[in-house]
Order: C-alpha cells, then structure tokens, then sequence
C-alpha cells in the first residue's frame, strides 16, 4: 500500500489562502494561513493582485510542511477551493495582464443590462442565474469594453483556484462547480454555452476546458516543487469552487439538506437533485462537487465582511489586534431587537434576494439612547433578517415542509451568540459540522481524495464529518423578531429609492 496517503487543500478565501493538511479519516492534522488584501479603488470596485494569490500558495505550503513534519511523498495530492464569480485574465504564458476582478465587484452594470437584452429568462434558466454585474461574464465584458487591448491578449479567464492549480502544474482548467458561476456555461448539460457566449459576444477559447471537480488535471512540476516544498509529481486535483465545497464539507450531499454559511459574505443552500428556478430569480443555481447534485442558494454580499467593517470602526487607534471577541460580548448585552433599532448590512451593494447593486448599509431607529452594543447586535441581527428572506424565498418555492433543519458553517458561526440569534431569526434548530471551521478546506479535500482513489465517492462525508445539535429557537426572542422581520423588510423597500438617488450624485 502506498505510503502516500494525506491530502493537502489549498483554500483561497476572500482575505486568504489557508492550507489544511488532512488525513485519510478527514481529520485536519496542520494548518497554515497567509492573508492578502483587497483593493476597492472606486465605489463598487474589489479586485486582488494574482502575485499575493502565488506568495500565498508558497508560503501557506512551505508552512505546513515545516509544522506538520509530514514528508512531502506522503502527500497523495493537491486539491483547491477558493472564491468564485471573478475575473482574472492572463496571457498565453500564464500572465495576469490585471488586477484579478473578484465576487464582490459591481462595476459591470451597463455590460449586465446589455446581457438582459438577450433575454434575461434564457439567460437564467441555462445558467442557473439571474443577469448580474456580479457574475464573471460581465466583468469580462466591462474589460473587453474598456481595456480592449488586455482583452485582445488575454488567452483565460481563471478563477482564484484555478490559478494556483495551474501555478502548481502549468495546466489551464477549471471545473463545473466554478463553470457555473461564469454566467456562460450550461448548468444541465455542463459544459459552455455556444449560445450565450454568442449572445453576449465572448469569445469561446478564453474560457479553459472544465472537468468533474474530482478530476486530476495534472502533477506538481518540478519548478513549482521547488518553490512549494512538494514532491514533483505530485498529482493535482482540481477541486471547487468555495460555495461547492463548503456544501461537501457541511456534510450537505442528500438532496434536501440544507445549511448556511457566514464567512466574509454569507449564503444559504438547499441541496437538490434538480436546479430550482424562482419565477422572481431571486435564487441562484450552481452545480455541486457531485455530478449528480446541484445546489440551489442565496448569497448576500457582506455578512461577516459587515461585523469585520464595524470592528475596524470601533477599534482604538492603533489597536494592533481585532476586537472581534470583545465586540461578540459587548453585543450580548443588548436584548434581542437591540432596543429598537435595525441594521440594513449592505455595505457592497447586495445580491440575494433584492439584485440591486445600488443598496447601501444604513442604520435606523438610533437614539441618544443607544450605543455600541446596540449598534453591533444590530450588525448580526440584520445579517440573520436578511438571511431568514432568502430562507423564506427557498421555503415558498420548495414548500415550507422542505426545510425542517438547518446546518451551520464559517467563521462567524464561531460565535455563539450569532448562531443563537440565526436559530430565533430562522424559528428553525441548528446543527453543527464537527469541523465546521475547515468545511471548505474538508470539502475539496474530499474531491481531491476521491480523485486520487483514496475515497470511493461522496458519501464517505456521513462518516468522516459527524454533525452534532447546536442552537434550538428561544420562544421568546424568536416572538421578539418575528415582529422586527417584516420592519426589517419594509426598511430596505422604503430605502431603495434613497439608495438610487444616493448613487446618481456620484
């Protein structure tokens, strides 16, 4: 037998590149994390440097074979997760020719109103999504329109996992659960759509060959060996996008599970056997690591990207260390409702279920009264309220019956409080991932272990990621939001028109 048995999982997050080292029981035997940042050089706007992406890798992986003493021919692969819906374009040699347009830019909105023309019906029901500037076919438009020049050159698109596959072996792919958040690519019939490349006058080659998320791309070079660490020859999986392998990695792979996720952004998932479409196209559709699965979800754009800006608000100047924890306990002191006063949280315009790049964050029902325990649990509530109408979305379209439980993942569900407020929002009990920090990490290991042989299929997530209750709904606080919930709603539609003519000053 061979003695090759670990699986190291690049996850390149929003913030970072962490790398989990996991063995064959799924168990994370090291880690290592290396940040980078996110430039917001206009309104709407976020791009990264590919090159903090490539320092990442090397550091994250040089780190982790260091810590963990696990010989570099141990290792049975290499399998990627990371951020999804961007736009990094690069020249025949790999080249990025710019700075990579990531999820939560918004720019593209002209170039999204030209894709509707198309047909914004079609459009969403082959690809699984609604016309939006946040998808990656209008951020390639907006630089075919105006970077013409870097257009002309560019050979690939690639997503953020996508580049580091190919950093790691010189070969250009990507795979269906990242396909799919292209806005160009066939959900059913996975593979790109002639027609809507056609339609929104891209061109076919500049998208790479897509594979199952299972499937071995290529073997680490022996130049890429030596900047890693790793054993050249090493065999490279290409693994998922983040939302598809948190999916695996919360354990989410019957069709009818559901879970959601609070990271920097936030979704909620249902997994299913067919897509679901939503008359309003309020909800998007992705394909899952499973060939057999897809994932139907609801994204909102700054969730813990929400506390993580009023955390940086509220920090002392020149405070080196993040107050989170302390911020976490401050807003347990408030009562539930924050004695009056509400958080819309949209600070990067906002995706589901409203699809308007124009909203804004905006606080009201402030009083001299009230103070930062009020304003932070605000913060976590309006997050949960904006979550419990994308919830309330998925349960009018699949039937009130269709989600009974919910299973939660991320960073922020580190904090009691915000899982105990998500459970009173959603009147609905939580359950926990035992590794529900590494989810994602979990989940492209698995893709990568399947892929190498060393899992049989998906299905060995019921024995290696045991799922335990967490949070149950509080009567009375969940009675207390129940009356906030449709304030919560009725704020934002009294707000939009605000919002647009905030945006049309300039």
């Amino acid at each position: 037998m061979s003695s090759a048995t670990y699986i190291l999982a690049h996850d390149l997050g929003t913030t970072g590149d962490k790398a989990t080292l996991i063995d064959p029981d799924g168990r994370p035997v090291a880690t290592a994390y290396e940040g980078y940042g996110t430039a917001y050089p206009h309104p709407n706007w976020a791009e990264q440097d590919a090159a903090d992406w490539e320092r990442a890798l090397a550091v994250c992986t040089q780190r982790l074979l260091a810590q963990s003493a696990i010989a570099p021919g141990r290792i049975a692969a290499v399998s990627f997760s990371g951020h999804m819906q961007g736009a990094l374009v690069v020249d025949r040699q790999g080249a990025p020719l710019r700075p990579a347009i990531i999820w939560a830019d918004q720019r593209a909105t002209l170039q999204a109103e030209r894709m509707a023309i198309a047909g914004a019906e079609r459009v969403y029901h082959l690809s699984g999504h609604r016309v939006s500037p946040a998808y990656t076919a209008a951020k390639v438009m907006w630089i075919k329109d105006n970077q013409p020049e870097i257009y002309r050159r560019s050979r690939y698109v690639m997503q953020p996992k996508d580049y580091a596959a190919w950093l790691l072996t010189g070969v250009f792919a990507t795979d269906y659960s990242d396909a799919s958040g292209t806005q160009v690519f066939d959900l059913r019939e996975r593979r790109w759509s002639e027609e809507l490349l056609g339609a929104f006058e891209l061109r076919r080659e500049i998208f790479p060959p897509a594979h199952p998320s299972t499937a071995v791309i290529g073997r680490v070079t022996p130049r890429a060996a030596q900047v890693t660490g790793l054993l050249a020859g090493t065999p490279v999986v290409i693994g998922g996008g983040d939302g598809a392998c948190a999916t695996v990695g919360a354990a989410v792979i019957r069709a009818g599970d559901a879970y959601t996720y609070i990271g920097s952004s936030s979704w909620l998932a249902l997994s299913t056997s067919e897509p679901i479409f939503d008359p309003q196209q309020r909800i998007m559709n992705f394909a899952a690591l499973d060939p057999a699965l897809y994932f139907s979800l609801g994204n909102m754009q700054a969730a813990g990207g929400a506390f993580d800006w009023l955390e940086r608000l509220l920090r002392d100047e020149g405070a080196p260390d993040s107050r989170h924890a302390a911020l976490d306990a401050l807003a347990a002191q408030a009562p539930p409702g924050a004695n009056g006063v509400l958080c819309l949280p949209y600070l990067l315009g906002e995706r589901s279920p409203h699809w308007n790049p124009h909203a804004r964050a905006a606080f009201v029902g402030l009083s001299m009264s009230h103070g930062r325990a009020e304003m932070i649990r605000a913060v976590l509530e309006g997050v949960a309220f904006n979550m419990r109408w994308i919830l309330d979305v998925l349960r009018s379209l699949v039937g009130p019956g269709g989600i009974k439980a919910m299973r939660v993942i991320g960073g922020g569900m580190r904090s009691a409080l915000w899982r105990q407020i998500l459970a009173d929002v959603y009147g609905v009990a939580l359950s926990r991932p035992q590794l529900d920090s590494a989810a994602t990490s979990l989940g492209a290991a698995i893709a990568g272990g399947i892929g190498v042989g060393l899992f049989p299929d998906f299905s060995v997530v019921e024995r290696l990621i045991p799922v335990a209750p967490a949070e149950s709904p509080d009567p009375q606080r969940a009675a207390i939001y129940e009356r906030m919930y449709p304030l919560f709603q009725q704020t934002y539609m009294a707000l939009k028109p605000v919002f647009d003519g905030l945006v049309a000053l300039g």
